[in-house]
């Protein structure tokens, strides 16, 4: 079984250990943002199309969800952008859906693009600034990096195991 190398992210997390709420917050978003693209990097795009689970979560599946992910919550939520539909239980299936174009190169891309977008709204805006929604009365930039911390964590850790399967390389920081 391989281990991957350490990536500059979990620097940044050890780095942030006595920072404030915000760069906590971030780094560790950030952290497993790169995660998430470090198991998709490194395969043919064969292997991070391949089914190991009964649904049809796929390394590159995850990551072109995740970027579907990041455009809603700082995209659409946190700017109020009216020009995007709140996403349906489809939409969030379909998130998953990887087409015969893509390759895990376009999708990496379009995640780092997605979360660099994120990260320059989201400096825009301190973290208690609060913002309607559709289904809970309000909430504040500091829950949506809670909620995209949580939600990245676990893909982070479907992306795991999905690479474990894969080819065997394991570890907390690849």
């Amino acid at each position: 079984m391989a281990t991957l190398p350490s990536t500059e992210p979990a620097q940044a997390v050890v780095r942030a250990a006595t920072a404030d709420e915000r760069q906590v917050l971030e780094a560790f978003l950030d952290f497993l943002r790169a995660m998430v693209v470090r198991k998709a990097q490194g395969l043919s795009e064969h292997d991070v199309r391949r089914r190991h689970v009964p649904s049809s979560t796929t390394l590159a599946g995850l990551v072109r969800h995740l970027t579907v992910v990041e455009r809603n919550w700082f995209g659409r939520v946190l700017t109020q952008d009216e020009a995007l539909a709140a996403p349906t239980e489809e939409d969030a299936e379909r998130s998953f859906a990887v087409g015969d174009d893509d390759t895990i190169e376009s999708l990496i891309a379009a995640y780092e693009q997605a979360c660099a977008e994120s990260r320059r709204i989201a400096a825009r805006f301190p973290l208690d600034h609060e913002v309607p929604h559709e289904e809970i009365a309000a909430l504040s930039l500091r829950w949506i990096y809670v909620h995209m911390i949580e939600e990245t964590a676990r893909h982070a850790g479907h992306a795991d195991i999905l690479r474990e399967l894969t080819d065997g390389a394991t570890g907390s920081v690849v």
